[in-house]
């Protein structure tokens, strides 16, 4: 049996072909079009959002959270880990010899290192020189503040240019500690050590006074005063006491003080003067921010250096007896101690200088008191 030829089929109509083709190029431009802008707005994208991509790449590695994150504290987001130094020293460097760069003295006592920064005056060159060589014997720091303008008064030293030397007329120690001596810049020291210049230090032993803080866990200390040599002893509890080599407190039956075992705070504990204070590393970082920038006097720190002490202030600020020196009295920013001898013009000048001191002082107490009242979240923990 014969089936009929089957008829050829028709041809797809052309017009199709070509509506596909429209659509994929409708398509195609479309896709080209949104990728163009993904690049514009890619290359819009702020510094922050780069660096937030480098962030959870380096995330993924072990500790590298933690790595960025202290980068990101320290303001060096931006910046390659290995290339961040975090410290600086005060260790001169010389401009034309390489070789001496290597040669940077170490320290006799190498678990510890110590910077002694002082505000002085050429007057007071002499006693200041006993005192540098104490602190350079040991190779630790020194660094003179000249509030006088006088630096090459003191070039017939020695030991002068492995000093640092800065230069502010009238300016006191607190001036130059609040811009010369960050955190950040002496964070390789150990210990500060920022002292008067009419300190005497015959009976004073830098290195074994920084083992004695270490041993005894101290963060805040200051040196005992001897009672029979020093002129100007304000505070009992910087009086030395032969009998022991560490006091954290002082007694006193008298009203107006009223010290015994359950007193917490200054002055009767955790309290050292400003007159030649030492710090650790840990309490500087405090101290520093503690200093108000326009007070330049310091008075009323001493009352608050305890919040500094890293714990209990009548544990960790002391006075040390067994490494004790002589406060000679002499008054801030030079001249002798005898006010007798001073003409008229400088007397005046010293009573200025009190009425700026007292009028500083309210101002600290006003602006601590502001800030606690401001700051919900603070809680003092030396309130009973």
């Amino acid at each position: 049996m014969k089936y009929p030829p089957i008829p050829p089929r028709r041809a797809a109509s052309c017009g199709c072909g070509y509506l596909a083709a429209f659509v994929a190029l409708i398509v195609i431009t479309s896709l080209q079009i949104q990728h163009h802008h993904l690049k514009v707005d890619l290359g819009r994208s702020d510094y922050a959002a780069a660096t937030a991509t480098q962030q959870r790449r380096r995330e993924e590695g072990n500790g590298a959270a933690a790595r960025w994150n202290w980068n990101r504290r320290t303001g060096a987001e931006g910046l390659p880990r290995g290339i961040v130094h975090t410290s600086s020293d005060m260790f001169l460097r010389p401009l034309w010899d390489p070789a001496a760069n290597r040669a940077i003295p170490k320290n006799k006592n190498d678990r510890h290192k110590a910077l002694l920064a002082m505000a002085v005056g050429i007057s007071q060159m002499q006693n200041v020189d006993v005192m540098a060589r104490k602190f350079l014997n040991e190779s630790y720091t020194v660094m003179l503040f000249h509030y006088d303008g006088n630096v090459d008064g003191w070039r017939s030293l020695e030991w002068s240019d492995k000093a640092i030397h800065i230069v502010a007329p009238n300016q006191t120690k607190w001036w130059f500690a609040k811009r010369f001596l960050h955190p950040s810049v002496v964070a390789i020291y150990d210990f500060i050590f920022l002292w008067d210049e009419d300190l005497g230090v015959e009976n004073f032993d830098p290195r074994r006074y920084i083992d004695i803080m270490v041993s005894e866990g101290l963060e805040i200390t200051q040196p005992a005063l001897d009672p029979d040599l020093s002129t100007d002893i304000h505070h009992r509890i910087t009086i030395r006491n032969k009998m022991t080599k560490v006091h954290r407190r002082v007694y006193d039956n008298r009203s107006s003080m009223n010290c015994s075992d359950d007193s917490k705070g200054p002055p009767c504990t955790g309290w050292v003067e400003g007159m030649a204070p030492v710090f650790s590393r840990a309490a500087w970082k405090c101290v520093w921010h503690l200093i108000q920038n326009d007070l330049i006097h310091g008075w009323g720190l001493d009352m608050k250096l305890g919040y500094c002490a890293q714990g209990d202030r009548a544990e960790k600020v002391g006075v040390i007896d067994s490494e004790y020196v002589v406060h000679q009295g002499i008054p801030s920013l030079g001249g002798p101690s005898d006010t007798s001898k001073l003409p008229r013009r400088s007397l005046d000048l010293r009573t200025h200088i009190r009425r700026q001191s007292s009028a500083e002082l309210e101002k600290f107490k006003e602006r601590w008191e502001k800030a606690v009242r401001e700051d919900d979240e603070w809680m003092d923990p030396f309130d009973a």
